[in-house]
């Protein structure tokens, strides 16, 4: 019987425990998870606890030790990296400068010169070509419902307008809502939300937004600033197209709509029994719909519209990679 493949999961905090652990544990034939790590020791010892109910054989690490462990550990083929934002760049390049593959939750970078460095770093790392794989997770990109309607946009005849509306349900009786990572860094819940919905838009179209010109605002004070943003943007197949995001509303909904000269499609998202979806994939190449470049597009985006907001909606032409 082949041996099982062995993982670690670096990050112990609330996702991990109420979304990694149980999706991890319904596919725990698959692979074998070695240890689970955390800055401190009790948040560890608190996720393994946790997670042996699946996975019995489950380590803790911890602190600079616990990492430099799982660093240099052989052993394992691939890491998931669920941390702060500000941190995860930083941990993603040392685990692949050792050879693991790394899955790493989102927004792929937290800046644009973060991304620059993060990028060129990787590019140094990946002499041998495809390995190891460096992926971002929580991808709307593999959404069947995007899927589908990029299939479903390309019979709209020609594209003229696309709307992505977001009133967002971030208040205090979100898990989410006291986070200290989202509240210490530009963009705040805007980037850490938003890139899921324009990674749903650059779906959805099929190509890439140039330019954005936004205003943006900042109404509840329980928030970071920004918690309102609304942009037009520019499509590099010439449609335009409006962008609106409230991080906190009372009547929450999330649409993309593209109107096209022969119809009309809507994505609007919901639950299912109060459930997600997942995707879950095998083998070792590396899907383009998941990589960090990819991720760092949404990132871009939101940048340039962040950007805009801060000098008055002046345009920002979104850099590309």
């Amino acid at each position: 019987m082949a041996t099982l493949p062995q993982i670690a999961v670096l990050g112990a905090g609330i996702f991990v425990k109420t979304q990694y652990i149980p999706r991890l544990a319904e596919i725990s034939h698959l692979f074998c998870l070695k240890y689970i790590w955390s800055r401190s020791e009790e948040s560890s010892r608190g996720a393994v606890e946790i997670a042996k109910q699946h996975f019995p054989g489950v380590e803790c690490k911890w602190g600079d030790q616990g990492l430099n462990d799982i660093v240099q550990d052989s052993s394992l083929i691939g890491t998931a990296v669920v941390l702060a934002g500000q941190v995860q760049v930083d941990i993603s390049l040392k685990l692949l400068k050792a050879g693991k593959h790394v899955i790493q939750e989102k927004p792929a970078a937290t800046s644009i010169p973060e991304i620059e460095t993060a990028l060129a770093s990787y590019k140094s790392v990946c002499t041998n070509p495809g390995l190891p794989i460096w992926a971002v997770a929580e991808n709307y990109r593999f959404e069947p419902a995007f899927v589908e309607s990029k299939k479903l946009v390309a019979g709209v005849g020609d594209m003229m307008n696309v709307q992505v509306i977001i009133e967002g349900s971030m208040n205090s009786s979100n898990p989410y809502f006291s986070s200290s990572w989202r509240r210490n860094f530009e963009g705040g819940f805007i980037l850490d939300m938003g890139v899921h919905f324009i990674a749903g838009l650059r779906m959805m179209v099929g190509c890439e937004v140039t330019s954005v010109s936004a205003i943006t605002s900042h109404t509840d004070r329980t928030l970071p600033p920004p918690d309102i943003i609304s942009s037009n943007f520019k499509l590099e197949n010439g449609c335009s197209g409006v962008f609106v995001m409230v991080v906190s509303s009372s009547s929450p909904k999330i649409i993309w709509r593209v109107v096209g000269s022969k119809g009309t499609v809507q994505v609007e998202r919901g639950k299912v029994d109060g459930k997600h979806g997942y995707l879950q994939g095998n083998g070792y190449e590396a899907e383009p719909r998941s990589s960090f470049v990819e991720g760092a597009r949404d990132v871009a985006v939101l940048e340039a519209m962040l950007e805009s907001g801060s000098k008055g909606g002046t345009l920002v032409n979104v850099k590309k990679f």
